[in-house]
């Protein structure tokens, strides 16, 4: 994967597109994803800037930022950058994949983002070879979710869930 940061939102995009570009060609058939680091860049016009620049340098999935910065995946940046899939999809015909990665914390974040991508994108963009999510931090949610299902209560601790 390769990462964009706040030095291309000062409209270096010839420079990111050779970057990807160089990216794309090392990675062979391997499949590229993009980290648009969105909570970088200066605006919401940068963030679609981005991302089309990416697609067109050959990036298979566009993703919002590692996980770790202080502004992650958000649906405000979500919507600019689906928007630009679609219209990327409907200029040439390729498909390109989304991964929101960051704050998706809880069960109940993750099935707000596949309605959103349901609703931009529609039912193709809900498989995992178009769209993933960073959310090394749901886990926990979900084992309280199963373990509520099952017993009719929350877990009051890890060895409730019998980690």
């Amino acid at each position: 994967s390769s990462g964009i940061n706040a030095e291309y939102g000062e409209g270096r995009w010839e420079e990111l597109y050779q970057e990807v570009k160089v990216l794309r060609k090392a990675c062979g058939e391997a499949h590229l994803k993009t980290i648009i680091a969105t909570g970088h860049l200066a605006d919401l016009e940068n963030v679609y800037k981005a991302s089309m620049v990416s697609m067109m340098a050959g990036s298979d999935f566009i993703k919002t930022s590692t996980g770790k910065e202080s502004v992650n995946a958000t649906f405000p940046v979500g919507l600019i950058m689906t928007r630009a899939i679609r219209h990327y999809y409907e200029q040439t015909g390729f498909k390109v994949g989304f991964k929101p990665a960051g704050g998706i914390r809880t069960a109940k974040d993750s099935l707000q983002w596949l309605v959103f991508m349901k609703e931009q994108l529609g039912d193709e963009w809900l498989q995992p070879h178009l769209f993933r999510m960073g959310a090394s931090s749901l886990l926990g949610d979900i084992e309280r979710q199963l373990h509520h299902y099952c017993t009719g209560r929350y877990a009051n601790s890890a060895y409730d869930i019998g980690m």
